[in-house]
């Protein structure tokens, strides 16, 4: 009787934790492309600039705003995306291509913490203060809402941050232009959090680079483990192509109006 018991009570603690974690692994978390100067839907303008928003974390995240705000809103409301939704802003860098509809979107929303590059100058951070927002300046890596980190500001001339998710199959790593270098930054989420990527998505600001040059970076990506890429912005149409070329079936197609599920 007693190691029927026992056995009773191992099925139920197995049941138990297997529902747990399939409950953790059917949430599903979802990036969506607001703005970027590639199309994946009809009916969604392009323009070059850049946004994403991020949902099934614990807080929505909008990353970027891409650079006029008329295409900006044009999208979100094709999209079904509701801004008063959002609950915190990360601003990858100061280009007009990132934080052009800002000041529109906290017209709309302004109950959100936006996490802003500690070098940001101070006209920019008042800005944000007096449409309403709360404003953290990021040095340093930092969690901004559980399993979601940035990096803290990375560069020389151009700073930078970029956003990493800790999500089941592994980090995911966005990018807004990628200055500081595609691969440091890779290098710089695994820093962080010691895991395997899953995927990198965004700018990689390969444009003026050179085929080998572009080939030995794909190389890196290979030797640093990442898994899937989606390359769009100012990565440049041929070093797009070599991406798709390398990683084939691995290669995420991006464009305004493209949804990760992960």
């Amino acid at each position: 009787m007693k190691n029927i018991l026992i056995l009773a009570f191992s099925l139920l603690l197995t049941f138990t934790v297997v529902c747990k974690v399939s409950a953790l692994e059917d949430t599903a978390i979802t990036v969506t492309v607001l703005y970027d100067n590639y199309v994946f839907s009809e009916g969604l303008k392009t323009d070059w600039g850049y946004s994403c928003i991020i949902e099934g974390t614990e807080k929505t995240v909008l990353f970027d705003t891409g650079t006029k705000s008329d295409i900006l809103f044009h999208n979100i409301n094709k999209l079904n995306v509701n801004p008063k939704d959002v609950e915190l802003i990360a601003i990858s860098h100061i280009h007009g291509d990132h934080t052009g509809g800002l000041s529109a979107f906290l017209d709309e929303n302004n109950k959100v913490t936006v996490y802003l590059p500690v070098s940001f100058p101070e006209e920019f951070v008042s800005g944000v203060e007096k449409a309403g927002a709360k404003v953290v300046s990021v040095d340093k890596p930092v969690e901004i809402c559980k399993g979601v980190f940035l990096t803290g500001e990375m560069g020389g001339l151009i700073k930078e941050q970029s956003l990493i998710i800790d999500t089941s199959k592994g980090l995911v790593v966005i990018t807004g232009c990628a200055h500081p270098g595609i691969v440091g930054i890779v290098k710089r989420a695994k820093e962080v959090i010691d895991k395997q990527i899953y995927l990198v998505c965004g700018g990689f600001h390969l444009l003026n680079k050179s085929e080998e040059e572009v080939s030995q970076i794909i190389s890196q990506f290979k030797n640093l483990g990442v898994m899937k890429v989606g390359a769009t912005h100012c990565t440049g149409d041929n070093a797009i192509e070599l991406f798709k070329k390398a990683y084939k079936e691995n290669f995420v197609q991006m464009g305004v109006g493209k949804a990760i599920k992960i």
